[in-house]
């Protein structure tokens, strides 16, 4: 029988049952990934991310989706892992900026933990920006994602980005609208596996801030119908309005999963790369027996 140590972390959360739960599993090199698999559905999260040891890197993550989906990418599902091992004293007392790097899939990704205050921060590498083809044909969203052809703006045009997983970013003319998509899977599913799309962050930006952006992400495509905080869509979202010339500086602030009651905070600077910041609370711990 085999014996794992288990928490939960609510993820970009300022206080406790806020924020994207996330559970963390250390350990699991000896399963299988079906097993790895079981574990995930048994805690049905957005996510599971099992930490592991690592001769590449200082830690190992794999993350797999209730569903049974592997997901690569440093995301929450990353984020969430390097909060659970800073509660205690496995990285050191981190008394100033702690640089750590983390093997996600085939990358090895730079992680910058700090302590201030009584709060555990995170900043976390992505992987440079990958623009895949503007969705030259639009005419689906409207019926894929439950709004009126109107609700929709050009300015950045639809089309997936990628800084770790690539994702369709689609513009609404508020947040409102955002609110109001509701997904027709079959449809959007049509629209996102030719557009090179893992999943679809819907989102509206504060031109008049240049700073701030509203966002809900839907991946059908790995069994999670929204997700409530996603940083591997938060990451490529800043890029592209970067690159497109719509951001005020390098910053961006994306709120998420208000819609669901779980209202998230994203930090996102791209400067020479994206890199995703946020902290988080532990808010469960135990054992696992296989």
């Amino acid at each position: 029988m085999s014996k794992l140590v288990f928490g939960m972390v609510d993820v970009f959360a300022d206080a406790p049952l806020e924020g994207n739960p996330l559970a963390v599993v250390e350990g699991g090199e000896q399963l299988s990934d079906d097993v790895l698999r079981a574990i995930a559905r048994e805690f049905n999260q957005a996510e599971t991310t099992f930490i592991m040891e690592s001769d590449r890197a200082d830690r190992k993550l794999r993350s797999f989706t209730a569903a049974g989906f592997e997901v690569a990418g440093a995301g929450h599902n990353a984020l969430g892992a390097w909060l659970w091992l800073a509660r205690g004293d496995a990285l050191g007392p981190l008394d100033s900026a702690t640089i750590f790097h983390q093997e996600i899939g085939e990358n090895i990704l730079p992680v910058i933990v700090e302590r201030r205050g009584e709060r555990v921060h995170v900043r976390m590498q992505q992987a440079p920006l990958q623009l895949f083809p503007i969705l030259s044909d639009t005419s689906g969203l409207a019926p894929a994602l439950g709004l009126a052809a109107d609700d929709f703006l050009s300015n950045p045009p639809p089309r997936a980005a990628d800084t770790g997983a690539s994702h369709l970013m689609v513009r609404v003319r508020d947040k409102a609208a955002v609110d109001r998509a509701e997904t027709n899977v079959p449809a959007l599913l049509n629209i996102l596996k030719p557009a090179g799309a893992e999943g679809c962050y819907v989102y509206s930006f504060d031109e008049e801030s240049g700073s701030q952006a509203y966002a809900r992400f839907f991946s059908p495509a790995v069994g999670m119908s929204e997700d409530v905080a996603t940083g591997t869509a938060a990451g490529p979202l800043a890029a592209y309005l970067f690159e497109q010339g719509l951001l005020r500086d390098t910053a961006l602030l994306v709120e998420q999963g208000t819609r669901l009651g779980r209202r998230s905070l994203l930090s996102v600077d791209v400067g020479k790369q994206p890199e995703l910041s946020g902290s988080g609370i532990v808010v469960m711990e135990g054992h696992i027996l296989i």
